[in-house]
């Protein structure tokens, strides 16, 4: 399979920079694998498409604002991005520009926070956090949401940080360790949540920390040779008794977002069920994947030539999904992490 195949044109007015004013506002396409419909909703609507027959599976990670902005002794300006923890206060990080730092430079970040730069390993660093008190605390008050590349922003603009602070996050996140949201997420409500478990669709969450791997770029001309990042998750006691219980009773597994979706598929290759285990992914899912688990999928709309955009036309079929692409660029959806979605039934 090329690259070409998953590319297609978006108008940069489509590009959502900020999110809908209310959560479960976001228009939302619904697709129907089996008679290849489309329908126009809203995600408030989601409600309607969802029973007691269906088990929704959430990704409950928490974005940190792994974004710093640090000075050397000289006063220069140096941006940090901690990508993920290697051991206690060791993160691999990028840094930029990096030509001005070197092993032993120490950045402060803030009276509470210094950067000491470690070595390099290819084009990220190893650095190490020095810090009194909570660090999650001081890195709320001093650290950035890590927007993805193409929200272009101002960081200084107070406003928009405080919007990105409560935004990009879902209102079920609650640990710690993501350098992006998982957007599809975005969309919930507690008073959507609230009505479903009323309704019967009961919930679970699982926990991918998303890492910089959602953004990077695949480079090869034939997809096969492409390598997927590793990225780390959990899956507890409850979450694991709920599916499996919901499998064997015929009903439906709803993932929330491709990174919930890669997760159970993950442990299904692995172990043949869902357990509770933290383990790792690096699950490329492209067409031609049979899925094991998953029956249903909510999740945004993805960048051209995004490993994310394969995962989705595995599901669905490429020439489904790029058909439902058509017809939200036709009718001015919003792409990307702060845009609308599709549920893929």
């Amino acid at each position: 399979m090329l690259l070409e195949e998953f590319d297609y044109e978006l108008p940069e007015r489509l590009i959502a920079q900020v999110p809908v004013q209310k959560r479960d506002m976001s228009k939302m396409l619904v697709l129907n694998r089996v008679d290849k419909t489309l329908e126009h909703k809203h995600f408030c609507d989601i409600t309607d498409y969802l029973t007691d027959n269906d088990l929704l599976v959430l990704n409950n990670t928490k974005v940190i604002p792994a974004r710093l902005y640090a000075k050397k002794d000289t006063g220069a300006l140096i941006e940090i991005f901690l990508v993920r923890e290697i051991q206690k206060d060791i993160w691999i990080a990028l840094i930029k520009p990096s030509k001005r730092v070197k092993e032993g430079t120490i950045l402060k970040v803030s009276d509470e926070l210094c950067v000491e730069v470690l070595k390099k390993d290819d084009d990220k660093w190893h650095v190490k956090l020095l810090y009194n008190g909570n660090f999650y605390e001081i890195l709320d008050k001093v650290g950035n949401i890590p927007l993805p590349p193409y929200i272009e922003r101002k960081m200084t603009n107070e406003e928009y940080k405080s919007l990105d602070f409560e935004r990009y996050q879902t209102v079920y996140a609650k640990k710690e360790g993501a350098v992006a949201a998982p957007t599809a997420g975005l969309h919930f409500t507690k008073e959507i949540l609230d009505k479903l478990d009323k309704q019967g669709t009961k919930h679970c969450f699982i926990t991918l920390n998303v890492g910089l791997g959602t953004f990077k770029p695949v480079k090869c001309q034939n997809i096969l040779d492409h390598k997927m990042d590793s990225e780390t998750f959990e899956i507890d006691e409850e979450a694991s008794k709920m599916i499996n219980e919901a499998k064997e009773n015929g009903k439906n597994i709803v993932a929330v977002g491709t990174t919930s979706v890669r997760t159970l598929e993950t442990v299904m290759n692995k172990y043949g069920k869902i357990i509770p285990v933290k383990d790792s992914s690096e699950l490329f899912i492209y067409p031609g994947y049979k899925f094991k688990i998953v029956d249903k999928l909510i999740t945004n709309f993805h960048l051209p030539k995004s490993t994310l955009l394969m995962l989705v036309s595995a599901f669905a079929t490429k020439d489904f999904i790029f058909e439902a692409y058509n017809e939200a660029i036709k009718n001015e959806y919003r792409f990307y992490s702060y845009g609308d979605c599709m549920f893929i039934r």
